[in-house]
């Protein structure tokens, strides 16, 4: 029965939260960066990505994006996506699924309102820059 369910612990996996200088904008912008600190590659991975919570006293709730990459190598990271400043004040959520062998792992990473800021740095696996991480 439920006991009889092995759910695997993802561990080396993060999510990271940094800050990029980007040209369109000619401003430093917030993007969330899959980390993959393992000796072993993650495969089949999927990211699905939203923000909500109060706003205004008013509940906010945004689209769930998607991602997927093939592949994620040991000892690399990728870029999910953008991370709006206007979402910064809600629960940024980063519902990860991936296979490692022939083991399905899942892990939702969820950044508190507010907590995507210069005040949280520290330095992330694998890129070696100061950015807000997710163990």
């Amino acid at each position: 029965m439920k006991k009889d369910i092995h759910i695997p612990k993802v561990e080396n996996v993060y999510v990271a939260a940094m800050q990029e200088w980007n040209d369109d904008f000619m401003e430093n912008t917030w993007y969330a960066y899959l980390v993959n600190d393992g000796a072993e590659k993650l495969e089949s991975v999927i990211v699905v990505s939203s923000a909500s919570g109060m706003l205004n006293g008013e509940e906010r709730r945004t689209s769930k994006l998607r991602h997927d990459f093939i592949e994620v190598l040991p000892n690399t990271a990728v870029r999910i996506e953008m991370i709006e400043n206007s979402v910064l004040q809600l629960n940024n959520s980063f519902m990860v699924t991936f296979f490692k062998g022939n083991t399905l792992y899942d892990k939702n990473f969820v950044f508190k309102a507010n907590t995507i800021s210069a005040d949280n740095f520290q330095e992330i696996p694998v890129i070696y820059k100061d950015g807000v991480l997710l163990k």
